[in-house]
């Protein structure tokens, strides 16, 4: 069984089938320290030399402003469970191999934003920092001591007036076939014979998400009250784009699955109150959703961070069937989860930084688990990228008993 096969059956509750073994991924630091303490390094990481589209390709100017030989300390790199490319980040092979994990989910690199993107534009540099103007229009500041996500410092959609400006320019709706990738002929042959899971979607492409981008979370927070009629209209206007992209996707390739990028909660709970996800998302999402799952689409997995256990039921009447990483270190509980929402499909669910503490608390937060393992419909994996207080050897005895406990629930 490949890993294509795998994933639908796990994802369609088939608890005779072994789930995935997967990670969502690891930051540079950590990857680089498990390198220092034993990891044989056979197939480095490669940062992306080119720059195509906003789906795959968002901060490749912060990485490549980074002088030296190491992965930035702040990039992750990407493990399986978040699917690859997406934001310039390098993909892992090494890790993968020396524990024998499954192919990752690979992303269609097709433009969801902009067309023509923004041009690339560095607005000023030092030995400490970048400011600069990214693909999707937003300005963007990046520290390189700590090489993490940059901040965004402005952005293209302040106004009607410049909403209207970037649908007239940018979101032509006569431009569809320039937002598949230049290869596209040849991939379509490629991916009719792949054998590891294909999806769409992604960072930073959601009903949330991709507002927050392009707006800022302050400037969308106010709107939702002082203009929601603009709020609406940018919703609109992106899911009618992706449904016709998609259209054109759907009509020549299989997809595994649509991810839907939002990260609208944190450690207590969602930014937004359930009646704004209600009025200002679950009738897209159904929209959404209905269209691709009416094209034989049928797993549509939505990422969030941070304690979501409310605003589950909205995802759901939304058309959403999976959620993930299942942050358990905001105090979400995956058995509590699965208990309320059986039908639900899960990834992620352990708690990343509890790895560090060793073999007993690992044995511990393994518990919960080896009981959602028997549900089926489940992939569990760190609820976000493996942090760097977290040795080799440590991630070692806990990849290695994960390995074990997801061998043992699956026949096949």
């Amino acid at each position: 069984m490949n890993a294509r096969e795998r994933f639908h059956e796990v994802m369609h509750f088939n608890t005779r089938v072994r789930s995935m073994k997967w990670e969502f991924g690891y930051w540079g630091e950590t990857v680089e320290r498990f390198y220092q303490e034993g990891l044989p390094k056979k197939s480095y990481p490669c940062l992306p030399h080119t720059i195509s589209s906003p789906t795959s390709h968002l901060y490749v100017p912060c990485w490549q402003s980074i002088k030296g030989d190491t992965l930035p300390p702040g990039i992750a790199v990407i493990g399986g469970g978040l699917y690859w490319p997406t934001q310039g980040f390098p993909l892992d092979f090494d890790i993968r191999s020396y524990f024998g994990m499954d192919k990752p989910q690979i992303l269609l690199n097709l433009n969801l934003l902009f067309y023509p993107p923004f041009e690339t534009e560095i607005l000023e540099e030092d030995d400490h920092h970048l400011l600069y103007i990214d693909l999707d229009g937003v300005k963007r500041h990046f520290l390189k001591e700590t090489a993490v996500i940059p901040s965004a410092v402005d952005y293209p959609i302040k106004n009607w007036e410049t909403w209207e400006m970037l649908k007239r320019e940018r979101l032509r709706p006569e431009e569809i076939l320039f937002r598949l990738p230049p290869n596209w002929d040849e991939l379509v042959v490629l991916y009719k014979e792949r054998d590891f899971p294909l999806v769409i979607g992604g960072y930073p492409h959601g009903l949330f998400g991709t507002l927050a981008t392009l707006m800022g979370y302050e400037n969308l927070f106010v709107g939702y009250y002082e203009n929601p009629e603009l709020i609406h209209d940018i919703i609109k206007t992106f899911v009618d784009l992706w449904i016709s992209i998609y259209e054109e996707v759907l009509a020549q390739v299989e997809v595994d699955a649509l991810h839907i990028w939002e990260d609208l909660s944190f450690g207590k709970g969602p930014m937004v109150s359930p009646k704004i996800i209600q009025e200002f998302m679950v009738p897209y999402y159904r929209r959404l959703t209905d269209f691709v799952k009416a094209r034989g689409v049928d797993i549509v997995l939505l990422d969030t961070d941070g304690y979501c256990f409310d605003i589950i039921p909205l995802f759901i009447e939304g058309g959403i069937t999976g959620l993930y990483p299942i942050e358990v270190s905001c105090g979400m509980d995956l058995i509590r989860v699965r208990q309320a929402f059986p039908q639900l499909q899960l990834l992620g669910g352990i708690p990343k930084g509890e790895i560090a503490k060793g073999k007993e608390c690992i044995e511990e937060i393994l518990k919960p688990v080896q009981e959602v393992l028997k549900t089926g419909g489940y992939i569990p994996f760190g609820d976000h990228l493996i942090p760097p207080e977290v040795s080799f050897h440590e991630f070692s005895y806990y990849r290695t008993r994960l390995n074990e406990i997801i061998e043992k629930t699956g026949k096949y």
